[in-house]
């Protein structure tokens, strides 16, 4: 099967908020509420999707498609943060295409519009576990630990805790996907 990477544009907000709530209802249960993933997350994901890629601005979003269909995603804004660099907002693959290469692929890719010799990083959540190995394998660190915050009230079960997973240098993320020699 072909797979084109790609970068994303307002007309693609539909399939990128469907495979978004899919991903959240996979593996955020525990860290949101059953009522929010089994009801408005869907909702929830097309209103930032479709915001986000009708909004020119320095944020990128590539996407990962097949024939037919989105099988990733993956959302980067360069520089957002003084000391932390670039960070990777979003990175999800369609269930049954994840451990196949599409996420080192979207993600090495977004280190690509990332600034050479400034760090890279992301928010994981603690409990997702496999997200973790998959990072930390890739040469990511986890070097902070935070509550998750910014959700609207009622959506949050408990107080869901958040890994900050980093990489020193945007050079280092691509090389760390790159193919074996």
């Amino acid at each position: 099967m072909t797979t084109h990477l790609r970068p994303a544009g307002p007309g693609d907000a539909p399939a990128v908020a469907a495979l978004h709530a899919d991903s959240w209802r996979r593996h955020y249960r525990g860290a949101y509420t059953d009522t929010f993933l089994d009801g408005d997350v869907h909702h929830d994901r097309l209103t930032v999707w479709t915001r986000r890629l009708a909004t020119p601005g320095p944020d990128r979003t590539f996407l990962t498609v097949e024939p037919g269909r989105l099988t990733g995603f993956v959302h980067i804004t360069p520089d957002e943060d003084p000391h932390w660099g670039a960070l990777i907002d979003n990175l999800h693959v369609a269930h049954d295409r994840q451990r196949t290469g599409l996420g080192r692929a979207l993600l090495t890719h977004a280190a690509t519009v990332a600034t050479p010799g400034r760090p890279v990083h992301l928010w994981v959540l603690e409990q997702n576990h496999r997200a973790q190995r998959f990072y930390t394998a890739l040469g990511g660190r986890i070097t902070d630990r935070a509550p998750v915050t910014g959700a609207p009230p009622g959506v949050l079960d408990g107080t869901p805790v958040k890994l900050r997973v980093t990489w020193p240098d945007a050079v280092t993320l691509r090389a760390a996907g790159a193919p074996d020699q």
